[in-house]
């Protein structure tokens, strides 16, 4: 069965975007491990805000399947991009499922939310900044059931971030 892996920057108080959305804050100086990381899945799955912040660059993750949970029917431009909006947790236990390697839960918030309610999450990699930004977007939103993780790595980079592995 492949693996939903929920790899994410987080800031110190648990936001993953500032007030206005912005991810200015991350750290850019180095891979952080994302090479290696990247090497390991072929499936991006997200939610529509994530989406749209990513089309400012172009087309998002061309070399990866993506698919975009939405509230509404929308239709992409590109050949690597699908638009989903029914049952989200049907969706990803069918994709977990298929042959493939690992499935990169990007991004955003409530698609998180959805996912760890279904116990649809099997690893977390959290590169915690050094920084503290006191309001924004949280990475976790109310849970309704407590979830269990278990530390598996970390790894500490002079830049101060420091990158904590956890699986289900």
């Amino acid at each position: 069965m492949r693996k939903v892996i929920l790899n994410v920057a987080v800031s110190l108080d648990g936001y993953i975007a500032g007030p206005g959305g912005e991810y200015d804050w991350c750290f850019t100086d180095a891979d952080y491990g994302m090479t290696d990381f990247l090497d390991s899945i072929d499936t991006v799955i997200m939610g529509g805000k994530s989406y749209r912040m990513l089309l400012q660059y172009g087309p998002p993750y061309p070399e990866f399947k993506n698919y975009v949970f939405t509230r509404t029917d929308e239709t992409s431009p590109y050949d690597n991009v699908w638009f989903v909006s029914d049952n989200i947790p049907a969706f990803v236990a069918g994709l977990r499922q298929e042959s493939g390697k690992s499935i990169w839960l990007f991004g955003g918030a409530e698609i998180v939310s959805i996912l760890l309610e279904n116990d649809l999450v099997d690893q977390m990699l959290l590169a915690v900044h050094p920084l503290l930004l006191g309001d924004g977007l949280s990475l976790f939103p109310r849970l309704a059931n407590r979830k269990t993780f278990h530390l598996k790595d970390t790894i500490q980079y002079p830049s101060g971030l420091s990158q904590l592995f956890y699986n289900k």
